[in-house]
This record gives structure tokens, sequence and C-alpha cells, in this order.
């Protein structure tokens, strides 16, 4: 039998080759193999490491990768990639052979393609090992064959010219900058540097002087007072890298079209065949004052590649390795079998975990669209007829909303140290967000855009222009005009200080999420959080003063007749707009003021906990309601309009947990769901979270079949490139919302107690390993129904445990 307990005892054998044999892990059983090339991009496999994502595939005998890397923004905030290799072999094996494999090996952390003629002494072999160094950007292509061959490496690159980035009605190509939709002026992508140099390739695009970001959303938005404090993260920014080789030298220029982008190409060779070869893409990315500056970075970086090259593998494959011994969720162990639905549910949790476990080390966080592993945009949409690096919804902006999904699952998956890029994006906004307040509204506090950006600015095309075109901005009314009620569409009427956009003009639920999340990585892992104070402070505080300021504006009082705040205008997510009161607000202020009460003195003065307590004791009820004679709860106590499908009023249960299992309104949230719309119901795609709120509501039946749903394999031929969904391919909060999903079927966390199976099908076999509060971990096997392992560390933690009855 397959046990977790494998995992501390298999050794696994770091130097691979098609000769040496090594141990089996569990996890192998969740590897992709391929037996034969694919068609284009669009069927390419992910290569992850570090902050580094690769698209990697075999297409009319080439090697071909695109390599993107966190941080690589544009002068306009577009994410670009770093540019695409093609790895030719000559005589190439993988043009006429009768055996193909590339295989993405998880519990290594890399991806083999082989190639094998056949079973003869003289056929031909060859292994292609292509790896991610978790510790330094540096792409390896190792090449290893049974006889002497040549290898032509290119760097292929579409950014050769400036570009100037249209706009609606004439493109959507600003969709790839989304702060700047509807900007009145040029937006121009300057031409990247590609060279020569010495016996590689010198590839970088450093962001010009003379940018728009983030100048032209502090003018946009009336912040040039505080225009030195705000984070620039755009300036002097450098990002490329250098492609090299042991005993290779440059061979010239060529140039094409993939897809329906041109391209022109640098080669490299190697000086004479051989049977092996390494190839290095080693990058860097700085705001760096000078060029020069920036090369000396780079090149520090290359002599690393060819110098620790195998003790740099083997430290790689020991991380990954390490990286699957913190959790794993595996259904069915002892039966794989990749055609069944349930199986494949397991699997590709465990895929889509190692996709996000790519950017443990980034600068930003994974984007929900796409991550680091977008591909040509024509192979998604056909009508997207743009250049690889376009995707939906922009590049260094990051709906929260969206975001969240991505990371609330590393806190049950142990992946404490791949949260952080997403809590950083907070900290350097912070005085952006502080600005915006005390600017427009004179109070303290913090207020974070929807589509948050390092500087903490508000997204420029939700914030609007001036003029008539589009995104425009419309007429400004003063902050707390009473015919500001949060229920506007473009051009119409727009309140000082708050976006134009009406689905993101009052949406201000996340930063209060983003702080419940840091509080409950505390938690968790018991890792230090003093430098999210600050943050969290501030984006609770907004809430209080504002409100109270307003309520003031309004009938000179600050709270209403029962001492609470009233929370208007608002907004309950998205969906219902011009609220009262909305749930999820409510029941994310209450989550993170309880949450920060209960905090060590260290991060607290006496006088700032009693202050929250206040604050706590202010926050206003949550708004019930009877439909055919049953309580419901509603998702605002009032409001003027709706759209989008969301359902709000489930907030309380997922992500503030607010209720749990036992609870008396477990009942109420059941005929609430019940009761819901159908269109705002049993949508599986994308940010859709039906499947989480099923199992906090201990419905088995629902989630297992939701859920199973969720995480199937995708449309596309690796199984975890779902979408686009509303989003991008590959989806990821897709696939953050399913592993959520799955997680809370096996455990919940509300409070001090662990509850195992609170929502597991008796008939499901499984072996799972997942992290609990207090640096807890729970590790158990159910099979046949019954519980025949369980370990708990520590060990104390145990007597928390309480195992439910399966159904």
């Amino acid at each position: 039998m397959k046990t977790i307990c494998m995992f501390f005892f298999i050794s696994i054998a770091l130097a691979i080759s098609c000769s040496k044999p090594k141990m089996k892990s569990p996890i192998d059983d969740y590897n992709i193999i391929w037996n034969s090339q694919s068609k284009n991009s669009s069927e390419s496999m992910p290569l992850v490491g570090g902050d580094i994502g690769c698209n990697v595939w075999v297409e009319k005998g080439d090697i071909l990768l695109y390599v993107q890397r966190s941080g690589s923004l544009s002068e306009n905030g577009e994410y670009l990639k770093l540019g695409r290799i093609r790895v030719q072999l000559t005589p190439n094996p993988f043009t006429n052979t009768s055996s193909f494999r590339q295989e993405l090996k998880l519990h290594e952390g890399y991806i083999e393609i082989e190639a094998d003629s056949g079973d003869k002494p003289n056929d031909q072999k060859a292994l292609v090992k292509l790896w991610v160094e978790v510790d330094n950007p540096i792409v390896h292509v190792d090449v290893e064959a049974n006889f002497d061959v040549e290898v032509v490496a290119a760097y292929e690159s579409w950014r050769t010219e400036d570009k100037e980035l249209l706009d609606v009605p004439v493109s959507r190509e600003r969709f790839t900058c989304f702060n700047l939709e509807g900007y009145p002026g040029k937006v121009v992508r300057i031409r990247d540097q590609i060279e020569h140099d010495n016996e590689g390739v010198l590839f970088y695009h450093r962001n010009p002087k003379e940018k728009l970001i983030p100048e032209v959303l502090i003018r946009q938005q009336g912040l040039e007072a505080s225009a030195d404090k705000i984070f620039d993260d755009i300036k002097d920014r450098t990002f490329g890298g250098l492609l090299f080789g042991e005993g290779f030298i440059p061979v010239g220029n060529g140039e094409g079209e993939y897809q329906i982008t041109p391209y022109k190409s640098w080669k490299i060779k190697s000086k004479q065949p051989r049977k092996k070869h390494q190839l290095f893409i080693a990058t860097h990315i700085e705001q760096a004052k000078t060029i020069e500056a920036w090369k000396e970075g780079l090149f520090l970086t290359a002599e690393k590649a060819s110098k620790i090259h195998e003790k740099s593998f083997k430290k790689t494959v020991a991380w990954w390795n390490q990286f699957w011994e913190r959790s794993h969720i595996s259904i069915f162990p002892e039966s794989p079998d990749s055609s069944d639905a349930v199986w494949q549910m397991s699997r590709n949790y465990q895929l889509f975990r190692y996709q996000l476990g790519g950017n443990v080390h980034g600068e930003y966080p994974t984007k929900f669209n796409g991550g680091n592993l977008i591909y040509d945009p024509v192979l998604v949409k056909e009508e997207s007829k743009y250049n690889p690096d376009w995707r939906q919804w922009g590049g260094a902006v990051f709906t929260a909303q969206n975001q969240r999904l991505l990371y609330w699952p590393m806190l049950k998956a142990g992946d404490f140290d791949a949260i952080i890029p997403q809590f950083e994006l907070y900290r350097k906004g912070l005085p952006g967000a502080t600005a915006r307040v005390k600017t427009h509204f004179g109070h303290d506090g913090a207020v974070f855009s929807e589509y948050m950006s390092a500087p903490g600015t508000a997204l420029g095309a939700g914030w609007g222009w001036s003029g008539n075109g589009h995104r425009a901005r419309g007429t400004e009314i003063p902050f707390g005009d009473p015919r500001a009620t949060g229920a506007r569409a473009y051009s119409d009427l727009v309140e000082q200080g708050v976006m134009a956009n009406p689905s993101i003009a009052y949406h201000w639920e996340s930063q209060v999420e983003h702080a419940y999340m840091i509080m409950e990585y505390h938690r968790f892992s018991g890792e230090d959080i003093t430098n999210y104070m600050p943050f969290i402070k501030a984006a609770l505080i907004f809430f209080d003063e504002h409100y109270q300021l307003r309520q003031k504006m309004r009938d000179g009082k600050t709270l209403d007749d029962d001492g609470k705040l009233v929370i208007y205008p608002s907004t309950s997510c998205e969906s219902y707009r011009g609220a009262t009161n909305p749930s999820d607000l409510i029941a994310g202020l209450r989550a993170c003021l309880k949450s920060l009460i209960k905090l060590e003195d260290n991060y607290l003065t006496s006088e700032e906990r009693e202050y929250y307590r206040g604050f706590l004791d202010r926050i206003p009820n949550y708004s019930f309601d009877e439909v055919d004679g049953e309580r419901i709860i509603k998702p605002a106590e009032s409001w003027l309009e709706e759209s989008n499908q969301e359902l709000p009023q489930f907030y309380p249960l997922f992500p503030f947990d607010q209720f749990k299992l036992g609870d008396k309104e477990i009942q109420t949230f059941k005929k609430t769901y019940q009761h819901a719309p159908d269109f705002r119901k049993g949508t599986i795609i994308s940010w859709h979270q039906d499947g989480i709120q099923f199992a906090r509501m201990g419905m088995a039946k629902e989630a297992a079949d939701y859920n199973t749903k969720k995480l199937q394999d995708s449309e596309r031929r690796f199984p975890t490139f779902w979408g686009p969904g509303h989003d991008w391919v590959p989806d990821h909060n897709w696939g953050g919302s399913g592993m959520i999903g799955l997680q809370e079927m096996l455990l919940q966390t509300i409070g001090d107690k662990i509850v195992l199976f609170p929502a597991w099908p008796k008939a499901w076999d499984v072996d799972f390993k997942l992290h609990a509060p207090g640096n807890t971990t729970v590790e158990a096997v159910l099979k046949n129904g019954e519980v025949i392992s369980l370990e708990v560390i520590p060990e104390k933690r145990k007597e928390d445990i309480i195992i439910s009855d399966l159904q």
C-alpha cells in the first residue's frame, strides 16, 4: 500500500540518465507523459522554479520554450516574456523516431524529453533535460545522446521595433496594460535590445526615463503632493538575460513567423558535435541606475551557471523533493486511473500546486490570468490576434478577488514561503493607498483598488479619463454628495476619490480579506507579521473613519441609533451595488477585528487593542429575510442594482470563518443557496466557488460533484491549463478555487478545533497530509470508509481533532 510514509524513506537518485534506475515516489503517479510531439504552443507543458515559468513543447522536431519571470514589467505596466528559445539537434533524433517521450517529473521538478529510434546498437537515442534552478534565476537545457550531435540554439524575439499599443474601438491591445485602457494619449512599447555578446546572446528590455506608469496615474488621481512617497516599481526596471552554452559560438541571425507573430532570431551553435551539451538562459531583473550596473548583475548570475551546474541540479531536485513532503492529497492512491474523474481531481490538485510553487521567490504574486505560463493568445481565442505577451486583464495589475483564490490554499498546503509575494504587494502599495485617503477623503486609513498594483494607486481605466472617450470619468461631484450612491455607469456622476467603474467603485472588501489572510498566515505558521501590521491597521481603520464621517455628513451623527456604523454607499462584491451594510464586508471586518484583538502584545499597544474592541462593537449585524417561509441571509441590508454572478452572502462562511459546522446558521446558508437565482450558482469555471461553500455547509455529495468537475482535466493537452473562463489560459483562479474546495472537504480549521472529513464521501479512499493552525500537520489515510492511520504533529493537537461522520 502506498502511504505518505513513503515520502520519508524513498531515496531519489539525483543524477538522471537513460540507464540509471531510481526508486519510485508516490508523486510519480501524477507525472504527465506525452508520447507524441505537440502541434503548437497551446500544447505546451509547464516548467517552473524559483520565480520563472517556461512553456515547453516539441514541434516538428524543434524543442521550444517560452520563458517568463516575475517582475518583467514594461514602462506601460505590461507583463512581458523574456523571449522564446528554439533548440535544434543535428542529426535530429526528434524528426524520424519510433519512440518519443516528454515527461514532467513532479517529484524532481524537471522535464525530460527522450527520442529512441529503435533497439539496435546503432540506433539513435537522445535525452534532453530542462530544469529551472530554484535559488538562481537560470534555465538549463542539458542534451545527452549516444552519438555526436550538433546543437543550435536560437533566441527569438517579436519586440524588435517600437510598437504603439492601440485602444478601443480599433483594438484591445491595451488590455494587456489594463491601467492605460482609455488613456487619451499614445501608448508606445519601446523595443528590446538584443545582440550577440562574446559567445552568447544578450537580450534585455530597459524602461525609458520618459514613461507613463505610475506618473500618469498620480496626475490622473491628483496625488502629486505625495508623489515622492508612492512606490515606483517601473523606474529604471531592466529585465532580460543571456543565452549561452559550454563550447557554443554565434552563428548569425534569422527571421520567421510563429502563429501570427513575426520574429527575429539570434543563433548560437556548438563548436563541434558532441554527445553532451549544456545550454543556459541566465536572467536578471533590477531597477538599475545604469545599464552597465544591470549587466554586471546578469554576468554574475551567468558565472554561476556552469561552475556549479551539478550542485545546482541536486539542490533544485532536493527542493522539489521537500516541497512534496510538505503536503499532498491522493484519492484512490492504490488505483491510479487517469480516465477516472475523481482520480484526476487529486492528480490535478498536485499539478496545479506545482504551477504555484514555481513562483515561490517571486517579486510579484502569481497572476490569476495565466501566471508565468501564457502562450500565443490567438490559440486561446481566434479573435485575440496579438503577440505572445498579451493577456486579458493586464499585467502589472492584480485583481484582488481573483488573486486571493491562488493564495488561500497555500495555508493548508504548508506553502508559507510562496504566499509572501501576495502580501508584499499590499505592503509596497500602502503609501499610495494612504495618500488616496488623505487627499480625497481627509481622514486616516488606506483604500486599495480592487485592481491592485504596487504603487497603490487606483486602476487608471477604472478611475476614468478626462474627456468623452473610452473609459471616460464623467462629471465629478464632491465627497459625501448625497447623489453618490454607488449605483451608476461610466460617464455619470462620479464622487471625488472614487473610481468611475461601477463594478469596483466602492468595492473595498479585498483589503480586509488580505489583512485577514495575513493574520491567518500567522496563526498557521507562527511567522512574524510585523512588516504587515501597518497595512492591516490602515486597511481596517479606513472603514471606521470613512463611514463615521459619511454618516456625520448625512445627519450629524457618526453612528446609527444602535451605535453601529452605517456602511453606505458600498457594494457587496461586484454584484449588489449601492449597498448598505454588505454581508461580505461585515464578515470581513468581524473576522479581522477578532483576529487582531487576539494577536500577541508585540503587535498592538493596550490602547490600540481597546480601540479595536470598540470598533468591533460598532460593526452592524447581518441582514436576514424569508423566502417561502424559510430564513435566508441577504447579501446586504439593501441595494440599488445588481450585476455579475457572485454570492457574497456566503463570505461569512468562506473566506471569513464566522460560522462553522454545527452552528444553527448553517441551515440558513443551505436555504440561502437553495433560493439563490440560478444564474448565480452552479457555474464551474474560473473564480466560482460553490464547491468551497458546499464543503463549509457539510454537503458532501454536492461538494464532491462540484469539485470533481472543477478539477477535471482541462480542454487542453496539459490537464491544468484551464480557461479561458472569465479570465485567461491557464486560468489560475480556476485551479486555486478547486484546491480550496478539495481541502475544505477534508479539513476545516475554524477556531482551535481541527475537523476531519467534514464533507468527504465515505466511498472515496484518500491519503492526505495538510496543515492546520499552530504549526500543526495532519496526516491521515481513509480506506473503505475507515480511518486506518492518523498522525498529528505536534501530538498534543490530537485532542483538538474531530472526525466527522462520513456520508
